[in-house]
């Protein structure tokens, strides 16, 4: 849980920097897809999805392939 919050913390962080210097820009938190089933489809996740408007990509890192883009 520790690793997640400091991953969306830095996201936060940095979409504030992007949106400074190139508002045009979207910025997406890669997350495997291990970590999106087991938190992000869960109720704290939708609701950190919702509330903290994340964007994220869902990747399979044995495959390296993009699961799911949800911006």
């Amino acid at each position: 849980m520790a690793d997640i919050k400091d991953a969306i913390g830095g996201f936060i962080m940095y979409r504030a920097v992007i949106h400074r210097l190139e508002p045009n820009r979207t910025l997406y938190l890669a997350v495997r897809d291990s970590v999106f089933t087991a938190l992000f489809e869960e109720p704290i996740g939708t609701l950190l999805i919702e509330t903290e408007n994340l964007n994220l990509v869902v990747f399979n890192p044995e495959t390296e392939r993009i699961i799911q883009w949800i911006p």
